[in-house]
């Protein structure tokens, strides 16, 4: 099937004129979570709690608690900053850093046939968290994307966050 372009330049005035308050103000983000898990410091407890495999100066590596496949990672830096223009150079470094290791942490213990990488910076373009930018890390299979999703509109995850987080965890320090 091909797909063809309807041109249509005179909405272009409108696009330019939405506003979201949330993504106009990234303070407004009362309840972000990213910045809950900065905030807890090096407790060992909270930090299982909040499925968080890593926290240092480069910032956050942990577990989506809401993934799309098993072994779904999140990077974000410790500072609430929108976009990556946002960001110190070290931010930006240290996030990069993260992936890698994130990459490395994946195909290590979980063994894919290939991971996707992702940013969703501003709500519209699908972030959760439009306030606080992270990285999506995400370990991929062939056959992952089965009938299940088509037919029933449903996932299978193949693994439990709880002993997804042991086995990385585990396996964390032998790759740092």
């Amino acid at each position: 099937m091909r797909n063809e372009n309807l041109w249509a330049p005179w909405r272009i005035d409108y696009i330019r004129g939405l506003s979201d308050a949330k993504d106009a103000d990234p303070a407004a983000d009362a309840d972000c979570f990213l910045c809950d898990a900065a905030a807890d410091g090096h407790d060992t407890a909270a930090l299982a709690d909040r499925l968080i495999l890593l926290r240092d100066e480069r910032g956050l590596l942990m577990l989506n608690r809401y993934p799309y496949t098993n072994g779904h990672l999140l990077i974000a830096p410790l500072d609430h900053v929108p976009e990556l223009s946002d960001m110190t150079a070290d931010q930006r470094t240290g996030l990069m850093e993260l992936t890698e290791l994130a990459t490395r942490l994946l195909k290590t213990v979980l063994n894919p046939q290939g991971v996707n990488l992702g940013m969703n910076l501003g709500r519209c373009a699908g972030a959760g968290v439009p306030g606080h930018a992270h990285m999506h890390v995400v370990p991929r299979w062939n056959g992952d994307v089965n009938f299940m999703n088509a037919v029933a509109g449903v996932r299978v995850i193949p693994q439990d966050l709880a002993s997804a987080y042991d086995d990385l965890k585990t396996a964390l320090p032998s790759l740092t």
